[in-house]
């Protein structure tokens, strides 16, 4: 199965930190799949233990709620980076440390 399939779009790009909240709307059927899945693909424990937990929370009486959303703003949305580093885009210029510059005064030589 290609994470095209996947009941959650780009599944295996959702940061952990939102994983659970996306589960909520699926239901047993849905959370066997992605575990079947992360357990051949990722096999990533946290993620994983979240599948299983939210499968365990159904079990004992929980009901799937709200809905899938068909792009997750977490891994779709964002600035683009730019292209290229210009003056504009580029980082403040770096002195390099004083330790191991034979030609700097203020650091005596050992």
């Amino acid at each position: 199965m290609t994470g095209e399939d996947l009941p959650l779009p780009d599944f295996d790009h959702i940061p952990l930190g939102n994983l659970t909240e996306h589960l909520v709307p699926l239901d047993r059927d849905q959370l066997g799949v992605l575990l079947e899945h992360e357990t051949a693909h990722g096999d990533r424990l946290p993620v994983l233990e979240a599948l299983r937990h939210r499968i365990e929370a159904l079990d004992a009486g929980a009901e799937p709620t709200g809905s899938v959303p068909s792009e997750l703003p977490e891994v779709s949305g964002g600035t683009p980076a730019p292209p290229e580093v210009s003056p504009a885009t580029a980082g403040p210029k770096i002195n390099p440390p004083s330790q191991g510059v034979p030609t700097n005064p203020a650091q005596p030589r050992r």
